[in-house]
């Protein structure tokens, strides 16, 4: 498996070049970019192809893989809103990332389905999600990007029987789960749910999170929550999951080096725990 950390684990305002830089220099194979508004570092609901491919580019002259596409954008822009207005700018959002992953190459881009809240109820959550994904995986199979969905706190998709129900349902090879195996700490096992999920895993984020927290205050760096290293590869390797595991965490306050210098430092003991066990 390949070692990847996201956009996200660097300071606000950090450059691609820099990203790219330390990233290289910690012993990543892998960078996972983000799509932001207009104005944000990277790439943007502005980018043109030709931008993209310069950014592929420059990953490329630092040895650095381009895997996967996330956004935070989402989250405000929901495919689980009763505003059609809204649903509407998610769909744009997902077929923006379809767009650029296709251009630069990348297999998956991350979509956070939507979320249940007072106004949102399950039921509805689960039907208009489902309804809008339907409108954009057209694309994603012309263009053979995968969309996946992602396990988030949002009160919604809360055991891997129903997140593979879900994706089954939306009936199409480019409908994929993305694994993020801190997530499920607080209410299961991410070592059950991968063996559930099986192949529709496309690509998967790893963080840690302390269960004697058991709030959102309870990520914390790998190696320092709960999470069963052991366990997890064992049950990632069952599956056959060779591709990617990104790194998705909160940047440090001062020294934006030292996050990726540590985490591919606890990302090599967590990949290396299995075959201790094995030998």
């Amino acid at each position: 498996m390949l070692k990847g950390i996201n956009q996200w684990c660097y300071p606000e305002g950090t450059s691609l070049e820099e990203v790219f830089e330390y990233s290289k220099e910690a012993g990543f194979d892998a960078i996972e970019l983000n799509l932001y508004d207009s104005g944000g570092i990277g790439l943007t609901m502005d980018t043109t192809p030709g931008e993209a491919d310069a950014i592929v580019k420059l990953a490329l002259s630092y040895g650095l893989q381009l895997r996967s596409l996330s956004t935070g954008l989402l989250w405000q822009n929901q495919l689980s809103s009763a505003n059609e207005n809204v649903r509407e700018q998610g769909r744009k959002i997902i077929l923006k990332q379809i767009e650029l992953a296709s251009v630069m190459g990348i297999d998956t881009v991350l979509v956070v389905p939507g979320s249940v809240t007072q106004d949102v109820s399950y039921d509805d959550c689960y039907k208009r999600s489902q309804e809008e994904l339907k409108k954009v995986l057209d694309e994603a199979e012309k263009r053979q990007v995968a969309i996946g969905i992602e396990n988030v706190w949002n009160k919604f998709l809360l055991s891997p029987l129903e997140m593979a129900r879900y994706i089954d349902e939306l009936n199409s090879e480019y409908a994929k789960a993305y694994f993020d195996v801190g997530n499920v700490l607080q209410f299961g096992y991410p070592e059950q749910w991968i063996r559930i999920l099986g192949k529709r895993i496309s690509k998967v984020h790893v963080k840690d999170f302390s269960t004697k927290v058991g709030n959102i205050t309870g990520f914390v760096p790998l190696l320092a929550g709960d999470v069963n290293w052991s366990a997890v590869v064992e049950a990632l390797e069952e599956i056959g999951y060779d591709d990617v595991i990104t790194a998705e965490l909160s940047p440090y306050a001062i020294g934006p080096k030292q996050l990726p210098i540590d985490t591919a430092r606890h990302m090599e003991v967590i990949l290396a725990s299995q075959s201790k066990v094995k030998n």
